[in-house]
């Protein structure tokens, strides 16, 4: 198995329809011990944790809580002596920053979007670090920032700074053994999806253009090619950004 012995924590996870979701449920089949995370409602993210082959516990998180950050490698440590992967499935923009908004955006709710979006990526991964050891994998999601998409609007502008982050990331950490890697996928239709205005703009095209055809509900094949970052499969792989859209970022027209 993939992850034999491995410990993951796994954020992000909503719904069973979430990518995080289909992380943690590949992971534990893959023989890892998996640590959520949930913000919010929380009874609703155990909920779901009891939907896994193995319920996980949840520990509370807003990554943008200074405090949350620095205690939650004690109170992971409480459920695990250590960790060798961490899933960053974390993102979110005002409805203002989305749409078409661009250019009436205010400050406050782009700075809500990097905060969320990008910045906690570092965050996470600095939080986590007292449980990381040589060989750890950091990874995370994005959307194909080298472009300018309908609607995506400030998202993008956060997911381009999310791939920058980790391959700055990459460049600090590998002193000390970790990885940090991103997986690009596809349109799904995950809860985050349907919060953004004008999402079927994203669907129209990319049944048509992808190579090999895109499923916009199947969130399994993004959920493996996580899994295989995190194993030791990709030994030598850092700041890297993984495509997993059905090759639609390859072709033109």
């Amino acid at each position: 198995m993939l992850l034999e012995g491995k410990r993951v924590l796994v954020t992000g996870v909503i719904t069973e329809q979430s990518i995080a979701f289909n992380v943690a449920k590949i992971a534990q089949e893959q023989g890892a011990t998996v640590v959520l995370t949930g913000f919010g409602r929380l009874s609703l993210v155990e909920r779901i944790a009891k939907r896994l082959p193995v319920t996980a516990p949840v520990i509370e998180l807003d990554v943008t809580n200074p405090e949350h950050l620095a205690s939650l490698a004690e109170r992971v440590g409480g459920h695990v002596d250590g960790l060798d992967g961490v899933v960053h499935s974390i993102g979110f923009a005002p409805g203002t920053a989305l749409g078409g908004n661009f250019l009436e955006t205010p400050w406050e709710d782009v700075s809500t979007a990097v905060h969320v979006s990008t910045y906690s990526y570092k965050a996470l991964a600095m939080a986590t670090l007292p449980l990381l050891r040589p060989g750890s994998s950091i990874v995370g999601l994005t959307f194909d920032a080298t472009i300018a998409w309908p609607v995506y609007d400030w998202m993008g502008v956060a997911k381009a700074g999310l791939e920058s982050a980790s391959r700055y990331l990459a460049s600090y950490l590998g002193k000390q053994g970790i990885r940090s890697n991103l997986v690009s996928a596809g349109p799904l239709r995950t809860m985050a999806a349907k919060s953004i205005p004008g999402f079927a703009k994203f669907e129209e095209s990319w049944n048509e253009r992808a190579p090999l055809g895109w499923d916009l509900s199947d969130t399994e094949p993004t959920a493996k090619a996580v899994v295989a970052l995190l194993s030791d499969w990709f030994p030598a792989t850092s700041g890297e950004i993984v495509h997993v859209d059905g090759g639609y970022h390859a072709v033109n027209g």
